[in-house]
Protein backbone atom coordinates (compact mmCIF):
# COMPACT_ATOMS: atom_id res chain seq x y z
CA UNK A 1 0.00 0.00 0.00
CA UNK A 2 1.27 3.70 -1.03
CA UNK A 3 1.33 6.50 1.84
CA UNK A 4 -1.86 6.39 2.58
CA UNK A 5 -2.95 9.94 4.15
CA UNK A 6 -6.80 9.27 3.88
CA UNK A 7 -9.23 7.13 4.53
CA UNK A 8 -12.83 7.51 3.53
CA UNK A 9 -15.49 4.72 5.55
CA UNK A 10 -18.84 4.36 4.74
CA UNK A 11 -21.64 1.26 4.37
CA UNK A 12 -22.21 2.46 1.12
CA UNK A 13 -19.63 3.02 -1.20
CA UNK A 14 -20.99 2.67 -4.60
CA UNK A 15 -18.10 0.39 -6.84
CA UNK A 16 -18.49 -0.66 -10.11
CA UNK A 17 -19.58 -3.77 -8.88
CA UNK A 18 -22.19 -2.38 -7.05
CA UNK A 19 -22.37 -0.88 -3.68
CA UNK A 20 -20.91 -2.43 -0.48
CA UNK A 21 -19.29 -1.13 2.54
CA UNK A 22 -16.06 -0.24 2.11
CA UNK A 23 -13.02 1.71 3.45
CA UNK A 24 -11.29 3.80 0.92
CA UNK A 25 -8.07 4.41 0.88
CA UNK A 26 -6.23 7.71 -0.66
CA UNK A 27 -2.72 8.24 -1.44
CA UNK A 28 -1.29 10.88 -3.55
CA UNK A 29 -4.69 12.39 -4.89
CA UNK A 30 -6.02 8.71 -6.22
CA UNK A 31 -7.83 5.97 -4.75
CA UNK A 32 -4.89 3.17 -3.60
CA UNK A 33 -7.30 0.36 -2.37
CA UNK A 34 -11.24 -0.19 -1.93
CA UNK A 35 -10.92 -2.16 1.56
CA UNK A 36 -13.15 -4.21 3.57
CA UNK A 37 -15.45 -1.79 6.56
CA UNK A 38 -13.39 -2.66 8.77
CA UNK A 39 -10.14 -2.76 7.69
CA UNK A 40 -7.22 -1.39 9.85
CA UNK A 41 -6.91 2.54 8.84
CA UNK A 42 -2.90 3.35 8.28
CA UNK A 43 -0.97 4.57 11.28
CA UNK A 44 -0.77 8.48 9.52
CA UNK A 45 -4.25 8.51 7.74
CA UNK A 46 -7.31 10.44 8.64
CA UNK A 47 -10.15 8.84 8.74
CA UNK A 48 -13.65 10.05 7.66
CA UNK A 49 -16.59 8.23 9.19
CA UNK A 50 -19.48 8.26 6.90
CA UNK A 51 -21.70 6.17 8.38
CA UNK A 52 -24.83 5.44 6.50
CA UNK A 53 -24.00 8.20 4.12
CA UNK A 54 -23.24 7.30 0.03
CA UNK A 55 -19.99 7.80 -1.26
CA UNK A 56 -20.27 8.13 -5.02
CA UNK A 57 -17.86 8.93 -7.51
CA UNK A 58 -17.38 12.45 -8.18
CA UNK A 59 -19.69 12.89 -11.21
CA UNK A 60 -18.86 13.99 -14.61
CA UNK A 61 -20.81 16.47 -16.70
CA UNK A 62 -20.21 16.55 -20.55
CA UNK A 63 -22.39 19.29 -20.81
CA UNK A 64 -22.47 22.68 -19.84
CA UNK A 65 -22.27 26.29 -21.06
CA UNK A 66 -20.03 28.18 -18.40
CA UNK A 67 -20.44 31.50 -21.23
CA UNK A 68 -17.27 32.86 -20.20
CA UNK A 69 -15.79 34.88 -21.23
CA UNK A 70 -17.94 37.29 -23.54
CA UNK A 71 -21.22 36.22 -21.52
CA UNK A 72 -20.23 36.19 -18.10
CA UNK A 73 -23.17 37.58 -17.05
CA UNK A 74 -24.98 34.34 -17.82
CA UNK A 75 -22.38 32.55 -16.60
CA UNK A 76 -18.81 32.33 -15.86
CA UNK A 77 -15.92 29.92 -14.32
CA UNK A 78 -16.28 30.71 -10.55
CA UNK A 79 -19.89 30.28 -10.09
CA UNK A 80 -19.90 27.62 -12.35
CA UNK A 81 -17.70 25.43 -10.99
CA UNK A 82 -18.43 26.53 -7.38
CA UNK A 83 -22.36 24.95 -8.37
CA UNK A 84 -21.37 22.07 -9.69
CA UNK A 85 -18.97 21.18 -6.74
CA UNK A 86 -21.90 21.85 -4.45
CA UNK A 87 -23.94 19.47 -6.64
CA UNK A 88 -21.30 16.74 -6.22
CA UNK A 89 -19.72 17.18 -9.31
CA UNK A 90 -16.29 16.66 -9.98
CA UNK A 91 -15.64 17.33 -13.57
CA UNK A 92 -17.14 18.82 -16.27
CA UNK A 93 -16.85 19.71 -20.60
CA UNK A 94 -17.21 23.04 -21.10
CA UNK A 95 -19.63 23.79 -24.40
CA UNK A 96 -17.67 25.56 -27.31
CA UNK A 97 -20.69 28.01 -28.10
CA UNK A 98 -21.96 31.51 -25.69
CA UNK A 99 -18.51 32.46 -25.07
CA UNK A 100 -17.26 35.32 -26.73
CA UNK A 101 -15.13 33.95 -28.79
CA UNK A 102 -16.46 30.13 -29.54
CA UNK A 103 -13.77 27.57 -29.03
CA UNK A 104 -13.63 27.46 -32.77
CA UNK A 105 -9.95 27.33 -33.37
CA UNK A 106 -7.16 26.91 -31.40
CA UNK A 107 -6.42 30.56 -30.41
CA UNK A 108 -9.84 30.66 -28.95
CA UNK A 109 -9.08 27.72 -27.24
CA UNK A 110 -6.13 29.47 -25.12
CA UNK A 111 -8.55 32.35 -24.40
CA UNK A 112 -10.38 30.46 -23.12
CA UNK A 113 -8.19 28.16 -20.82
CA UNK A 114 -6.49 31.96 -19.71
CA UNK A 115 -10.00 33.04 -18.48
CA UNK A 116 -10.79 29.17 -16.83
CA UNK A 117 -6.91 28.61 -15.31
CA UNK A 118 -7.35 30.30 -12.04
CA UNK A 119 -11.22 30.10 -11.78
CA UNK A 120 -11.89 26.35 -11.62
CA UNK A 121 -13.20 24.60 -8.49
CA UNK A 122 -13.37 21.14 -10.13
CA UNK A 123 -11.71 19.47 -13.16
CA UNK A 124 -12.63 21.34 -16.57
CA UNK A 125 -11.89 20.24 -19.79
CA UNK A 126 -13.35 21.87 -23.14
CA UNK A 127 -15.27 20.79 -26.53
CA UNK A 128 -14.34 22.60 -29.60
CA UNK A 129 -17.06 23.75 -32.28
CA UNK A 130 -17.83 22.70 -36.26
CA UNK A 131 -18.97 25.30 -37.95
CA UNK A 132 -18.78 26.79 -41.28
CA UNK A 133 -15.54 27.61 -43.01
CA UNK A 134 -13.65 25.83 -40.03
CA UNK A 135 -12.92 22.61 -41.08
CA UNK A 136 -9.09 22.63 -41.53
CA UNK A 137 -9.45 23.93 -37.49
CA UNK A 138 -10.68 20.65 -36.44
CA UNK A 139 -7.42 18.41 -36.45
CA UNK A 140 -5.32 21.30 -34.96
CA UNK A 141 -8.17 21.54 -32.38
CA UNK A 142 -7.93 18.15 -31.35
CA UNK A 143 -4.01 18.05 -31.32
CA UNK A 144 -4.46 21.41 -28.88
CA UNK A 145 -6.60 18.73 -25.91
CA UNK A 146 -10.28 19.49 -27.68
CA UNK A 147 -12.15 16.02 -26.44
CA UNK A 148 -14.28 16.39 -29.61
CA UNK A 149 -16.52 18.95 -32.05
CA UNK A 150 -20.08 20.21 -31.29
CA UNK A 151 -22.25 21.28 -34.06
CA UNK A 152 -26.15 22.12 -34.77
CA UNK A 153 -28.12 21.66 -37.03
CA UNK A 154 -30.23 24.34 -36.66
CA UNK A 155 -29.62 27.67 -35.88
CA UNK A 156 -27.66 27.56 -32.67
CA UNK A 157 -29.57 31.02 -31.55
CA UNK A 158 -26.14 33.01 -31.41
CA UNK A 159 -25.23 34.79 -34.44
CA UNK A 160 -21.14 33.51 -34.22
CA UNK A 161 -21.94 30.05 -33.98
CA UNK A 162 -23.78 29.04 -37.01
CA UNK A 163 -25.25 25.51 -38.24
CA UNK A 164 -23.52 23.27 -40.66
CA UNK A 165 -25.79 22.10 -43.49
CA UNK A 166 -25.57 18.42 -45.03
CA UNK A 167 -22.66 19.78 -47.17
CA UNK A 168 -20.79 21.35 -44.70
CA UNK A 169 -21.68 18.49 -42.45
CA UNK A 170 -20.29 15.97 -44.18
CA UNK A 171 -16.86 17.19 -44.73
CA UNK A 172 -16.53 18.13 -40.64
CA UNK A 173 -17.61 14.76 -40.23
CA UNK A 174 -15.24 13.16 -43.11
CA UNK A 175 -12.14 15.23 -41.84
CA UNK A 176 -13.32 14.44 -37.48
CA UNK A 177 -13.46 10.76 -38.76
CA UNK A 178 -10.06 10.92 -39.96
CA UNK A 179 -8.47 11.15 -36.55
CA UNK A 180 -10.80 8.89 -35.30
CA UNK A 181 -12.52 12.29 -33.36
CA UNK A 182 -15.98 12.88 -31.83
CA UNK A 183 -18.35 14.48 -33.45
CA UNK A 184 -21.40 15.68 -30.48
CA UNK A 185 -24.28 16.86 -32.11
CA UNK A 186 -27.90 19.06 -31.67
CA UNK A 187 -30.01 16.75 -33.05
CA UNK A 188 -32.83 18.87 -34.69
CA UNK A 189 -33.75 19.18 -38.47
CA UNK A 190 -34.24 22.52 -39.33
CA UNK A 191 -37.33 21.68 -42.73
CA UNK A 192 -39.13 20.08 -39.99
CA UNK A 193 -38.48 23.05 -37.59
CA UNK A 194 -39.78 25.47 -40.26
CA UNK A 195 -42.52 23.57 -41.17
CA UNK A 196 -43.74 23.44 -37.50
CA UNK A 197 -46.12 25.86 -36.61
CA UNK A 198 -44.18 29.20 -35.06
CA UNK A 199 -46.59 31.01 -32.76
CA UNK A 200 -45.73 33.81 -30.21
CA UNK A 201 -47.03 33.82 -27.00
CA UNK A 202 -47.27 32.59 -23.19
CA UNK A 203 -48.76 29.32 -24.18
CA UNK A 204 -46.11 26.06 -23.24
CA UNK A 205 -48.20 23.96 -25.51
CA UNK A 206 -47.58 26.60 -28.94
CA UNK A 207 -43.59 26.50 -27.89
CA UNK A 208 -43.93 22.30 -27.63
CA UNK A 209 -45.59 22.17 -31.29
CA UNK A 210 -43.13 24.45 -32.41
CA UNK A 211 -40.24 21.59 -31.95
CA UNK A 212 -41.85 18.47 -33.04
CA UNK A 213 -40.93 15.15 -32.09
CA UNK A 214 -39.98 14.36 -36.28
CA UNK A 215 -37.19 17.31 -36.26
CA UNK A 216 -35.14 14.86 -33.50
CA UNK A 217 -36.03 11.74 -35.33
CA UNK A 218 -35.22 12.89 -38.75
CA UNK A 219 -31.75 14.43 -37.37
CA UNK A 220 -30.67 11.20 -36.06
CA UNK A 221 -31.38 8.96 -39.06
CA UNK A 222 -29.44 11.56 -41.33
CA UNK A 223 -26.95 11.45 -38.57
CA UNK A 224 -26.76 7.83 -38.34
CA UNK A 225 -26.16 7.39 -41.84
CA UNK A 226 -23.48 9.43 -41.70
CA UNK A 227 -21.53 7.98 -39.37
CA UNK A 228 -22.31 4.31 -41.35
CA UNK A 229 -21.07 5.48 -44.13
CA UNK A 230 -17.80 6.98 -42.99
CA UNK A 231 -17.58 4.71 -39.73
CA UNK A 232 -17.51 7.89 -37.74
CA UNK A 233 -18.13 8.54 -34.17
CA UNK A 234 -21.36 10.43 -33.08
CA UNK A 235 -22.61 11.12 -30.30
CA UNK A 236 -26.13 12.90 -29.96
CA UNK A 237 -26.39 15.81 -27.52
CA UNK A 238 -29.80 16.18 -25.29
CA UNK A 239 -32.25 13.50 -26.79
CA UNK A 240 -35.92 14.60 -25.51
CA UNK A 241 -37.61 12.28 -28.09
CA UNK A 242 -38.44 8.81 -27.24
CA UNK A 243 -39.65 8.31 -30.79
CA UNK A 244 -36.08 8.04 -31.75
CA UNK A 245 -34.55 4.87 -29.76
CA UNK A 246 -36.03 1.99 -32.17
CA UNK A 247 -33.45 3.53 -34.75
CA UNK A 248 -30.89 4.25 -32.24
CA UNK A 249 -31.21 1.02 -31.36
CA UNK A 250 -31.38 -0.77 -34.53
CA UNK A 251 -27.91 1.51 -35.81
CA UNK A 252 -26.26 0.03 -32.64
CA UNK A 253 -27.08 -3.76 -33.51
CA UNK A 254 -25.42 -2.69 -37.12
CA UNK A 255 -22.20 -1.82 -35.24
CA UNK A 256 -23.18 2.36 -35.93
CA UNK A 257 -20.35 3.99 -33.31
CA UNK A 258 -23.18 6.16 -32.09
CA UNK A 259 -23.87 7.59 -28.49
CA UNK A 260 -26.44 9.26 -26.91
CA UNK A 261 -26.94 11.08 -23.95
CA UNK A 262 -30.70 12.56 -22.28
CA UNK A 263 -30.71 15.45 -19.32
CA UNK A 264 -32.32 15.64 -16.01
CA UNK A 265 -34.92 17.73 -17.26
CA UNK A 266 -36.51 15.75 -19.68
CA UNK A 267 -36.81 12.87 -17.11
CA UNK A 268 -37.90 14.56 -14.31
CA UNK A 269 -40.21 17.52 -15.78
CA UNK A 270 -43.10 16.92 -17.76
CA UNK A 271 -44.90 19.34 -20.43
CA UNK A 272 -48.39 18.63 -18.65
CA UNK A 273 -46.99 20.36 -15.61
CA UNK A 274 -45.15 23.22 -17.36
CA UNK A 275 -47.21 26.45 -16.47
CA UNK A 276 -47.58 29.14 -19.26
CA UNK A 277 -45.62 31.82 -19.56
CA UNK A 278 -42.61 29.93 -17.00
CA UNK A 279 -40.29 29.76 -19.14
CA UNK A 280 -38.01 28.81 -16.57
CA UNK A 281 -39.05 25.88 -18.32
CA UNK A 282 -38.00 26.65 -21.57
CA UNK A 283 -34.79 24.60 -23.50
CA UNK A 284 -34.30 22.92 -26.96
CA UNK A 285 -35.30 20.53 -27.56
CA UNK A 286 -38.41 20.95 -25.02
CA UNK A 287 -39.72 19.42 -22.01
CA UNK A 288 -42.35 16.21 -23.24
CA UNK A 289 -45.27 14.72 -22.29
CA UNK A 290 -45.29 12.37 -19.48
CA UNK A 291 -45.72 9.33 -21.97
CA UNK A 292 -42.14 10.29 -23.68
CA UNK A 293 -40.62 10.62 -20.30
CA UNK A 294 -41.59 7.26 -19.36
CA UNK A 295 -40.09 5.92 -22.51
CA UNK A 296 -36.90 7.71 -21.90
CA UNK A 297 -36.68 5.84 -18.39
CA UNK A 298 -37.44 2.79 -20.44
CA UNK A 299 -34.11 3.76 -23.11
CA UNK A 300 -32.13 4.55 -20.03
CA UNK A 301 -33.42 0.96 -18.59
CA UNK A 302 -32.17 -0.65 -22.01
CA UNK A 303 -28.94 1.08 -22.28
CA UNK A 304 -29.95 2.67 -25.15
CA UNK A 305 -28.89 6.36 -23.30
CA UNK A 306 -25.54 6.10 -22.52
CA UNK A 307 -25.63 8.85 -19.96
CA UNK A 308 -27.17 11.91 -18.06
CA UNK A 309 -25.63 15.26 -18.26
CA UNK A 310 -27.04 18.84 -17.53
CA UNK A 311 -26.85 21.20 -20.43
CA UNK A 312 -26.34 23.77 -17.91
CA UNK A 313 -27.71 26.69 -20.27
CA UNK A 314 -28.03 29.54 -18.33
CA UNK A 315 -29.05 33.31 -19.09
CA UNK A 316 -29.18 36.41 -17.21
CA UNK A 317 -33.07 36.75 -15.69
CA UNK A 318 -34.46 39.19 -18.02
CA UNK A 319 -33.96 36.88 -21.06
CA UNK A 320 -36.58 34.49 -19.46
CA UNK A 321 -39.33 36.84 -20.81
CA UNK A 322 -42.58 35.36 -20.48
CA UNK A 323 -42.99 35.05 -24.13
CA UNK A 324 -42.28 31.30 -25.00
CA UNK A 325 -40.93 32.05 -28.52
CA UNK A 326 -38.53 35.37 -27.24
CA UNK A 327 -37.23 33.82 -24.08
CA UNK A 328 -33.81 32.32 -24.42
CA UNK A 329 -33.61 28.44 -23.92
CA UNK A 330 -32.10 26.98 -21.70
CA UNK A 331 -32.06 24.79 -18.16
CA UNK A 332 -30.11 25.29 -15.34
CA UNK A 333 -29.21 22.46 -13.13
CA UNK A 334 -25.84 22.08 -12.09
CA UNK A 335 -26.24 22.05 -8.79
CA UNK A 336 -29.40 20.08 -8.44
CA UNK A 337 -28.78 17.27 -11.48
CA UNK A 338 -28.23 14.43 -8.77
CA UNK A 339 -30.63 15.12 -6.40
CA UNK A 340 -33.57 15.51 -9.33
CA UNK A 341 -32.63 12.26 -11.07
CA UNK A 342 -32.01 10.71 -7.69
CA UNK A 343 -35.49 11.64 -6.98
CA UNK A 344 -37.28 9.96 -9.93
CA UNK A 345 -34.97 7.25 -10.13
CA UNK A 346 -35.71 5.75 -6.53
CA UNK A 347 -40.03 6.55 -7.33
CA UNK A 348 -39.67 4.65 -10.60
CA UNK A 349 -37.51 1.89 -8.46
CA UNK A 350 -34.19 2.54 -9.75
CA UNK A 351 -31.03 2.03 -7.35
CA UNK A 352 -28.74 4.23 -6.61
CA UNK A 353 -25.48 2.47 -8.43
CA UNK A 354 -27.89 3.38 -12.02
CA UNK A 355 -27.71 6.76 -10.95
CA UNK A 356 -24.03 6.62 -10.56
CA UNK A 357 -23.77 4.71 -14.34
CA UNK A 358 -25.45 7.14 -15.97
CA UNK A 359 -24.00 10.68 -14.23
CA UNK A 360 -20.50 9.45 -13.54
CA UNK A 361 -19.25 6.18 -15.30
CA UNK A 362 -21.33 7.01 -18.70
CA UNK A 363 -19.73 10.48 -19.09
CA UNK A 364 -16.62 9.19 -18.09
CA UNK A 365 -16.08 7.03 -20.72
CA UNK A 366 -17.82 9.04 -23.37
CA UNK A 367 -15.26 11.59 -22.61
CA UNK A 368 -12.46 9.33 -22.59
CA UNK A 369 -11.62 9.94 -18.73
CA UNK A 370 -10.11 6.81 -17.90
CA UNK A 371 -9.11 7.83 -14.60
CA UNK A 372 -12.57 9.70 -13.49
CA UNK A 373 -16.04 8.04 -13.00
CA UNK A 374 -15.59 5.08 -10.58
CA UNK A 375 -14.16 4.17 -7.18
CA UNK A 376 -11.84 1.80 -8.10
CA UNK A 377 -7.59 1.32 -7.00
CA UNK A 378 -5.39 3.78 -9.30
CA UNK A 379 -8.76 6.52 -10.49
CA UNK A 380 -8.93 9.63 -9.29
CA UNK A 381 -10.03 10.16 -5.32
CA UNK A 382 -13.35 12.41 -6.47
CA UNK A 383 -16.14 11.55 -4.77
CA UNK A 384 -19.48 12.51 -3.97
CA UNK A 385 -21.15 11.81 -0.77
CA UNK A 386 -25.31 11.85 -0.13
CA UNK A 387 -27.95 10.59 1.87
CA UNK A 388 -30.01 9.44 0.00
CA UNK A 389 -32.68 9.30 1.96
CA UNK A 390 -33.42 12.99 3.13
CA UNK A 391 -35.00 15.69 1.52
CA UNK A 392 -34.23 19.33 0.87
CA UNK A 393 -36.51 22.11 -1.41
CA UNK A 394 -35.28 23.97 -3.62
CA UNK A 395 -34.64 27.64 -3.16
CA UNK A 396 -32.75 29.81 -5.57
CA UNK A 397 -31.28 31.31 -3.19
CA UNK A 398 -29.45 29.06 -2.21
CA UNK A 399 -28.11 28.27 -5.34
CA UNK A 400 -24.06 29.20 -6.72
CA UNK A 401 -25.37 29.45 -10.39
CA UNK A 402 -24.54 32.99 -11.37
CA UNK A 403 -28.42 34.22 -12.49
CA UNK A 404 -30.48 31.60 -9.48
CA UNK A 405 -33.67 31.14 -12.52
CA UNK A 406 -34.53 27.62 -11.93
CA UNK A 407 -37.00 25.05 -13.08
CA UNK A 408 -37.29 23.33 -9.81
CA UNK A 409 -37.47 25.34 -7.46
CA UNK A 410 -39.87 24.91 -4.38
CA UNK A 411 -39.63 21.31 -5.83
CA UNK A 412 -39.08 18.81 -3.05
CA UNK A 413 -36.18 16.26 -3.71
CA UNK A 414 -34.44 13.07 -2.35
CA UNK A 415 -30.86 12.99 -1.85
CA UNK A 416 -28.42 15.98 0.60
CA UNK A 417 -25.24 16.15 -1.03
CA UNK A 418 -22.93 16.70 2.15
CA UNK A 419 -19.42 16.91 0.35
CA UNK A 420 -17.44 16.94 -2.45
CA UNK A 421 -13.74 16.11 -2.93
CA UNK A 422 -11.55 16.22 -5.76
CA UNK A 423 -8.59 14.25 -5.81
CA UNK A 424 -8.43 13.22 -2.24
CA UNK A 425 -9.31 17.52 -1.13
CA UNK A 426 -12.42 17.99 0.53
CA UNK A 427 -14.11 20.78 -1.75
CA UNK A 428 -17.01 21.72 -0.72
CA UNK A 429 -19.11 20.94 2.88
CA UNK A 430 -22.84 20.91 2.15
CA UNK A 431 -23.14 24.09 -0.06
CA UNK A 432 -20.46 25.58 1.56
CA UNK A 433 -17.03 25.71 -1.07
CA UNK A 434 -14.08 25.26 0.71
CA UNK A 435 -11.03 25.06 -1.77
CA UNK A 436 -10.43 25.71 -5.64
CA UNK A 437 -7.96 23.11 -6.31
CA UNK A 438 -9.75 22.26 -9.96
CA UNK A 439 -7.20 21.45 -12.83
CA UNK A 440 -7.85 22.09 -16.50
CA UNK A 441 -8.10 18.68 -18.27
CA UNK A 442 -6.87 18.05 -22.03
CA UNK A 443 -8.10 14.51 -24.14
CA UNK A 444 -7.64 11.73 -23.84
CA UNK A 445 -6.79 11.00 -20.10
CA UNK A 446 -7.49 14.21 -18.24
CA UNK A 447 -3.79 13.53 -16.99
CA UNK A 448 -2.31 17.14 -18.15
CA UNK A 449 -2.48 20.14 -17.48
CA UNK A 450 -3.51 22.45 -20.44
CA UNK A 451 -0.47 24.75 -21.35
Amino acid sequence: MADVRLVLRSTRVLTPEGPRAAAVAVADGLIDAVLPHDAPVPARARLVELGDDALLPGLVDTHVHVNDPGRSAWEGFRTATRAAAAGGITTLLDMPLNSLPPTTTVDHLRTKQDVARDKAHIDTGFWGGAVPGNVRQLRPLHEAGVFGFKCFLSPSGVEEFPELGPKRLRAALTEIASFDGLLIVHAEDPGRLTAAPQQKGRRYADFLASRPREAELDAIAHLIGLARSLDARVHVLHLSSADALPAIADARRDGVRLTVETCPHFLTLTAEEVPDGATEFKCCPPIRERANQDALWEGLADGLLDCVVSDHSPCTADLKTADFADAWGGISSLQLGLPAVWTEARRRGHPLHDVVRWMSAGPARLAGLSRKGAIAPGRDADFAVMAPEETFTVDPAALHHRNRVTAYAGRTLHGVVKSTWLRGVQIADHSQILHRTGRLLERPTGERKAP
